[in-house]
């Protein structure tokens, strides 16, 4: 299945006493959709899901169902490294009007590859929903195995990966052996170019709530056959993707956001805001593009 190219795995704006500010979501989710996202994942790593209650995530995934009005593909994330817990917020993400759920590497436990292959199917055959693997061995410690990856695809609704290990030799392998419409995302903004070019789908992006429409402008031209520009786009736009990934995501997007006009608050706990060295460096890189003065050019 193919949710589009450029999917944004959106931040969750927080008011000044730390809660959800939906009005701020709704004003979110229209930047997103008007600049270059295709679908948007809610409640993954860049949400904050980790510091998000059960009850948080379902009253968010309601309210961005409505806001998209069918506009993109809506996919929740609802893995966590408790198959009961996530078989329940499936199905309650389910009821609530998602378009597809995202399930991450089951985290701190360290399950086998058996163990992990267990854990998904169980999840994919408690919903009709498309499901969305996600592979991010850098936070969850266990990496699913391409192996693992490729069995699991032959599950009617395993449709999709979200691989974010940074390995591309394992990224082609999944390639070669899954079917055409299994779509294969890189979880890696700078990784955008390199796996479209082995067959890849697309990107799970951060980067895309800043440079969203440059990144679907580099991968028009990709199909488009325009290679070199594809390329110098790429080099263009590597500086930004880099800073916004210089403290711990999504910290420094929410400060590149809120700078452009885009309310979204700060972090919860335990993340803390950009120190002023930090708020200072990302401000220099985000105004060299916008003069473009950076590499490529």
């Amino acid at each position: 299945m193919n949710f589009g190219k450029v999917i944004t795995a959106m931040v969750t704006p927080f008011d000044q006493t730390g809660e959800i500010d939906f009005e701020a979501t709704r004003e979110l989710v229209n930047y997103l959709i008007a600049n270059g996202s295709d679908g948007l994942v809610v409640a993954g790593t860049t949400g904050e899901s980790p510091t998000l209650t059960h009850h948080e995530k379902l009253k968010l995934f309601k309210f961005v169902v409505k806001a998209a009005g069918g506009r993109v593909p809506i996919i929740a994330g609802t893995g966590s490294n408790n198959t009961k817990e996530s078989v329940e917020l499936t199905k309650q993400a389910e009821a609530a009007g998602v378009d597809a759920i995202m399930l991450v590497a089951p985290y701190y436990n360290k399950p086998s590859q058996e163990g992990m292959y267990q854990h998904f199917r169980t999840i994919a055959e408690n919903t009709s929903l498309p499901v969305m693997l996600y592979n991010i061995p850098g936070r969850s410690v266990v990496n699913i195995d391409p192996e693992t990856i490729i069995r699991l695809s032959k599950i009617k609704n395993i449709v999709s990966v979200k691989e974010a290990s940074g390995n591309l030799d394992h990224t082609a392998e999944i390639i070669s052996h899954t079917s055409e419409d299994f779509s294969v995302y890189t979880g890696e903004d700078s990784l955008t170019l390199p796996t479209l070019a082995i067959g890849g789908t697309g990107i799970v992006s951060v980067s895309s709530h800043i440079i969203g429409n440059e990144m679907q402008e580099m991968i028009e031209h990709f199909y488009n056959g325009k290679v070199t520009d594809a390329a110098v786009i790429h080099r263009q736009i590597l500086p930004v993707m880099q800073a916004l990934f210089a403290a711990p995501n999504p910290t420094a997007v929410k400060e590149a956001l809120n700078r452009i006009g885009i309310r979204v608050g700060g972090v919860r706990l335990p993340l803390i805001p950009l120190s002023e060295a930090e708020q200072e460096a990302l401000s220099k890189v985000i105004a060299a593009y916008e003069r473009k003065e950076v590499s490529g050019y």
